[in-house]
This record gives C-alpha cells, sequence and structure tokens, in this order.
C-alpha cells in the first residue's frame, strides 16, 4: 500500500499525542478533540484512521491504547534499521542528544568527521571515525541509512564517497542544500530556513 506523505507525517502525529494522552490516563478520545489538540479537521482525522481500517465506534470515539497500538502497528519498522551521522558539529551533537533519536527502530552506529578532536574518540557513546575511512566502515558495519549534518560545501562530497560504498538506502539531509543521489537512495531534506521563511509567509497573510 503507498501512503501519501501528508497522511505518513499526521499518523506519527497522532501516534506521539496518542502515547501522551495514555500516560495521563486517558481512556477514549474523539475525532474532533484530535483534530483540536493537532490543529486538524476531524473530518482529516476520521478519513486517515478510516484508511486502515474501522477502529473508532461513531458517538463514542477511539480507545487511546487500542487506537496507539493500531498505529504502533502501522509504523512498525520491520527490522532495526544501522544508520550514520555525518558531520559532528553543532546541530549534529544537537540532534544525537534529542530523545527522538533513541528509537527501537533505529542505531546510531557510527558518526563520521574529519575533526581530529572528535576522530577516534566516543560521541555520546558513539565511536566517531574519520570520514577518509567512511566508505570502509559503512561496509563493515552494515550501515543503510545516513543523517547528514555536513556543511553545504562538502555535503555532496560526503553523499558520493557514501553512496560509492554501496548499501545506502537512504539519507535525511539535514545540509542546507540539495543534494543528488543514485535513483535507489531515498532522500528526505529538512531545511529549517524554508520551515522558518514558511511559517513567517502565513503569519504575514493572517496580518494583512
Amino acid at each position: 500500500m503507498r501512503i501519501a506523505e501528508p497522511t505518513v507525517e499526521r499518523l506519527v502525529q497522532y501516534h506521539r499525542l496518542l502515547e501522551q494522552l495514555s500516560s495521563e490516563g486517558r481512556k477514549v478520545v474523539s475525532s474532533q478533540e484530535i483534530g483540536q489538540m493537532l490543529s486538524l479537521k476531524a473530518s482529516q482525522v476520521r478519513k486517515d484512521l478510516s484508511y486502515f481500517g474501522e477502529i473508532g465506534k461513531r458517538g463514542v470515539g477511539y480507545h487511546v491504547d487500542r487506537l496507539f497500538e493500531h498505529i504502533s502497528g502501522i509504523l512498525a519498522s520491520p527490522k532495526k534499521w544501522p544508520i550514520a551521522l555525518v558531520g559532528v558539529g553543532r546541530l549534529g551533537e544537537a540532534l544525537l542528544g534529542h530523545r527522538a533519536f533513541r528509537s527501537e527502530k533505529f542505531d546510531i552506529q557510527a558518526l563520521f568527521d574529519v575533526d581530529p578532536e572528535k576522530v577516534g574518540t566516543n560521541v555520546m557513546g558513539i565511536p566517531c571515525f574519520h570520514m577518509d575511512t567512511a566508505a570502509e566502515e559503512i561496509r563493515r558495519l552494515g550501515i543503510q541509512v545516513i543523517i547528514l549534518t555536513a556543511p553545504s560545501s562538502v555535503a555532496q562530497l560526503c553523499v558520493d564517497t557514501l553512496t560509492a560504498a554501496g548499501g545506502i538506502r537512504g539519507i535525511l539531509n539535514f545540509s542546507p542544500v540539495s543534494i543528488v543521489t543514485p535513483p535507489d537512495v531515498l532522500v528526505y531534506s529538512v531545511d529549517i530556513s524554508v520551515e522558518l521563511e514558511k511559517l513567517l509567509f502565513y503569519l504575514k497573510g493572517r496580518e494583512e
């Protein structure tokens, strides 16, 4: 089943919200309440959730724990993905320290950088290797996913080196530059400056 990207993003939002509601002891929640808490239309919530089977009752709502388990199953990974982070600067270290990057779905096994003060050390318990050995380590560890936080000036060079090693399936790109990859490598880019520009654009529209 091919699921549109916005739907997947909303599923992740539902999952986080339900986890929070469950921890608060909430038993039942309606599509209206979910919509209000996530700034979505109730009709959109119902459409998204019915897409994966009828799991709510009209006039009653959704059982929080049951819906949480249902969405957990949809989002569940078939395996634990081996990941490497490239570029251990301020952003890279911030991501490593974020609890969202500690998950049963993936394991950050290696870091790559060129800073002699970081290479050969462990950063937050993860070994840091020099980029010159990246291809070798990628193959040795079976890395399949890359988190790219390298400076824009070297981002493409890093990507070329890593993908040439073989085995890379996906890249989460935080570098503020477009990158080119082989056709079998899936890329998702997260450009914080673009998201901020979008927010300011919509805020301007509201004021006008």
